[in-house]
C-alpha cells in the first residue's frame, strides 16, 4: 500500500538579501494512513517549514512529495489550493475565529469556499462536526462565548467539516493552559483512533508523548526518526 505522505530528499532554501537559508536540507520519511506523527525540533530548526511544505502552502526547492499519490512539487499555485480545500485540515495555535460569527457559521465557511452545497447542507455537515469535537451544545456561541479549549476545538471541527485525509496540527496547545491542553491531545487521540491522519508540530514533550510516532528535526535535517511513543 502506497504511503499517504511521501518525502524524498526535500529541500527548501530562502534567499534573505544576498544569504541563503538551508530551511531544510534533504529530509526524506513516509507517513501511512491512520498514523499519528509529532514533529520535534528547536526554534530553526526547519519544523515550520516542513510543516509548510506538507500543508501545500509552499513548495520545496528540491526534492519531491507525494500526498495520496499526488506530485506537488508540480502543482501550480490554483491546484494546490484545491488540495489544501479538500485533502487537508488545518489547526493552529491561533484559533483565527471570526467574531461575528457563531460557531456553526465559522465551522461551515470551508464549505462555502468549496462550493457546490447549500447553506442548509453546509450548516448541517458543521453541526455534525462540531458534535463530534463535543460542542454540539455550545453551535450558537460566538467565540467571545467560549473558553479557549472550547475556541480550539470549533477549530478542529472546521477543520474536520471537509472531511480531509490528513488533519495538520501546528502547536495546537500553544495558547491553552495545561489541562486544556490535556483534553485537546485526548480529542485529537480519539479522531487519530477513528482513522484521521494527524500530524502535529510541537516544541513540547508532554503534547508529543499523545503521537505514536516522532520525528525530531534539528538544522534543516531529520535526525530521529521513531516508530513509537512510550508515554
Amino acid at each position: 500500500m502506497s504511503a499517504m505522505i511521501a518525502v524524498r530528499n526535500l529541500v527548501r532554501t530562502y534567499l534573505m538579501g544576498a544569504i541563503e537559508v538551508h530551511a531544510l536540507q534533504g529530509v526524506s520519511f513516509d507517513i501511512q494512513r491512520g498514523e499519528f506523527v509529532a514533529i520535534m525540533g528547536p526554534s530553526g530548526s526547519g519544523k515550520s517549514t516542513l510543516m509548510n511544505l506538507i500543508g501545500c502552502l509552499d513548495t520545496p526547492t528540491a526534492g519531491s512529495y507525494r500526498l495520496d499519490g499526488l506530485p506537488i512539487e508540480r502543482l501550480d499555485a490554483v491546484l494546490l489550493a484545491a488540495v489544501r480545500n479538500t485533502k487537508i485540515g488545518f489547526v493552529f495555535q491561533q484559533f483565527h475565529l471570526l467574531a461575528r460569527h457563531t460557531a456553526l457559521e465559522n465551522v461551515a465557511l470551508p464549505l462555502a469556499y468549496r462550493g457546490g452545497m447549500s447553506r442548509a447542507e453546509r450548516l448541517e455537515r458543521a453541526a455534525t462536526a462540531l458534535e463530534r469535537v463535543g460542542l454540539g451544545d455550545r453551535k450558537d456561541h460566538r467565540p467571545h462565548e467560549l473558553s479557549g479549549g472550547q475556541q480550539q476545538r470549533v477549530a478542529i471541527a472546521r477543520a474536520l467539516v471537509t472531511r480531509p485525509a490528513l488533519l495538520l496540527a501546528d502547536e495546537p496547545t500553544g495558547a491553552l493552559d495545561t489541562h486544556t491542553s490535556a483534553e485537546l491531545m485526548e480529542l485529537l487521540v480519539d479522531l487519530n483512533g477513528s482513522g484521521m491522519t494527524i500530524v502535529l508540530v510541537t516544541h513540547e514533550p508532554d503534547v508529543a508523548r499523545h503521537a505514536r510516532r516522532l520525528l525530531e528535526i534539528r538544522d534543516g535535517l531529520l535526525m530521529h526518526d521513531s516508530a513509537a511513543i512510550v508515554a
